[in-house]
């Protein structure tokens, strides 16, 4: 079976899509965002590919793709759609799979179903994205918990932004979750520079899913 990692966020706006590029590249695997919500600008997919460095082929097309910039279920009903979670499956891919969630795991996707409902039914490794900012501590160990609540594995926390060894220390021990790493602010912000960050932060090992025996 090939890897397959679902990557969210302690908030919007925290840089996991960056992570989610510099993940991808250097797993050689293949990125899918199921749902985007805002098609102004670049889109989170239309980002990974200039970041990543990788073909079109490895950006695998959206399921839903959302005008309005907002939580997916009210971007889906302003479109005069309703997302099915149902017909929601992760794409069989033969390389490693690295899926990017919508905003933070309480994110609802309709009026009955949240974002992390989602990631249960499918039970991959989940990677939670924290910034290092004020408030940090609180949002990550509400995500933690959220997680372990429902029994999703979690892989770690990437942290994002300056280095705050005094709230990463914090959060790692009260949430007892491995820390993957920090991916530092970049300038510039290229494919060249998060790959060397990349490499400089993270040990790939980490990210290697035993088979099941």
């Amino acid at each position: 079976m090939r890897p397959c990692f679902i990557v969210t966020g302690t908030d919007t706006g925290i840089g996991k899509t960056v992570f989610a590029a510099a993940l991808v590249r250097a797993l050689d695997g293949v990125y899918w965002k199921p749902m985007q919500a805002g098609l102004t600008g670049e889109t989170d997919s239309e980002i990974v590919r200039r970041l990543s460095g990788l073909s079109q082929d490895r950006i695998l097309p959206e399921a839903y793709r959302l005008a309005t910039p907002a939580s997916p279920h009210l971007a889906a009903k302003r479109d005069g759609l309703e997302i099915d979670v149902d017909t929601l499956t992760p794409p069989d891919t033969r390389l490693p799979l690295v899926i990017e969630g919508a905003g933070g795991l309480m994110v609802p996707l309709t009026r009955h179903a949240l974002q992390i409902d989602l990631f249960a039914f499918w039970g991959a490794p989940v990677i939670v994205c924290a910034s290092t900012k004020l408030g940090t501590i609180n949002h990550s160990l509400l995500s933690i918990e959220a997680l372990k609540r429902r029994a999703l594995p979690l892989l770690g926390i990437a942290f994002i932004g300056e280095e705050n060894a005094e709230s990463e220390r914090t959060i790692v021990e009260l949430g007892q979750v491995h820390r993957l790493g920090l991916l530092p602010h970049l300038d510039p912000l290229d494919a060249p520079t998060l790959h060397a960050a990349f490499d400089t932060h993270f040990r790939r090992a980490d990210f290697v899913v035993e088979k099941p025996s």
